[in-house]
């Protein structure tokens, strides 16, 4: 069940990607941003600013968090394939 989760989780932060932020990648390619469900941005070139604003302004579990302009290849989303 946790693995059917996390891969569901794992299309939903890329379709935000998609939807919302990929524009962004001419203009703030190497940055990161955390992506509300409702298409709000948070861009931060810290990966731990961008978290600690986006926890503060969407709250824990409700934002999408990418590099901007890279493949997600997080730990958690290579193990879905095993």
């Amino acid at each position: 069940m946790e693995r059917d989760y996390l891969k569901q989780r794992a299309q939903e932060d890329e379709q935000l990607y998609r939807r919302f932020a990929e524009k962004l990648e001419l203009s703030h390619k190497g940055e990161f941003v955390a992506i509300a469900r409702d298409g709000r941005l948070i861009i931060e070139p810290d990966q731990i600013k961008a978290v600690e604003k986006a926890m503060l302004e969407f709250g824990s579990g409700n934002f999408a968090l990418r590099r901007i302009g890279y493949r997600a290849l997080g730990r958690w989303r290579t193990r879905l394939g095993h």
